[in-house]
């Protein structure tokens, strides 16, 4: 039986590029070709993503910031796939859908058109390990995903339904694979492990999911143990200026404002 206290929790930070996010037509039913997939996994997918809130709500959920543990600040128009990323040094606005957009580093626009390219997919690829630290309860029904039942555990003394999520044909590295601890009685993931190979014997890292709060109309985790995800909102409405400046965000300002 599998017990958290038996592991550390010692974050690694690594770029995971498995899934993608098919962004074209968001209010669509994920759906994937379910030849490999258990039944039971997939049905537990589902649940989770009902404990979340469930595909209405999360589709219906238009913007999304957040401070991935910490450090990057991420902006996400679901709707038409306006990102913006920003690090310490840059600042990074693109489109997930047409790849194209503008960059900042260190003070000036990058203008020159191969570091521009290169700052452009810097952001994308930063967005989709950002994202997947966050989201992952939502893309378990995601195009290329397969899941598999692996059977019980526990988790801090409460009972676990563990599921493998691995991929075909699917993302940068579908040769990634994670582990996924689903709470028996409520349904949300309480905690994951990340292998960089599907055949490794032993997870990159685990931590926990915990510290669901509810944004707008969907439940998220903001707790990976020893980092958080800061700076966490939903909004209706943000101004344009959010994807079109160079100028820095002050998050805790915007929540702010939308606060009655």
């Amino acid at each position: 039986m599998f017990n958290s206290k038996q592991f550390s929790t010692t974050y690694s930070f690594v770029f995971s590029l498995t899934v993608m996010f098919f962004l074209t037509n968001c209010n669509r039913v994920p759906s994937f070709a379910s030849a490999g997939s258990d039944p039971k996994a997939v049905a537990i997918a589902d649940e989770v993503m009902e404990a979340c809130g469930g595909l209405e709500n999360w589709n219906k959920t238009r913007y999304v910031t957040w401070r991935c543990l910490g450090k990057r600040l991420n902006v996400w128009d679901k709707w038409t796939g306006d990102i913006r990323v920003e690090s310490i040094i840059s600042i990074i606005l693109t489109n997930l859908n047409t790849k194209k957009g503008r960059a900042w580093k260190t003070g000036s626009e990058i203008t020159g058109p191969d570091e521009l390219q290169r700052a452009l997919e810097y952001g994308y690829e930063a967005w989709m390990n950002d994202s997947y630290w966050l989201f992952m309860p939502f893309k378990l029904r995601d195009p290329g995903v397969i899941l598999k039942y692996l059977g019980e555990g526990e988790i801090e003394g409460s009972p676990v339904d563990i599921i493998s999520v691995t991929f075909k044909d699917a993302g940068a590295t579908p040769q990634n694979k994670y582990h996924v601890y689903v709470d028996k009685e409520t349904r949300l993931v309480v905690w994951w492990e990340f292998y960089m190979d599907a055949s490794d014997e032993h997870p990159r890292f685990r931590t926990p999911w915990k510290n669901y709060q509810k944004y707008g109309n969907i439940w998220l985790s903001d707790d990976r143990g020893s980092k958080k995800h800061t700076e966490l909102a939903v909004f209706d409405e943000l101004p344009s200026s959010v994807f079109e400046s160079f100028e820095r965000l002050d998050i805790i300002e915007l929540i702010g404002q939308k606060t009655p």
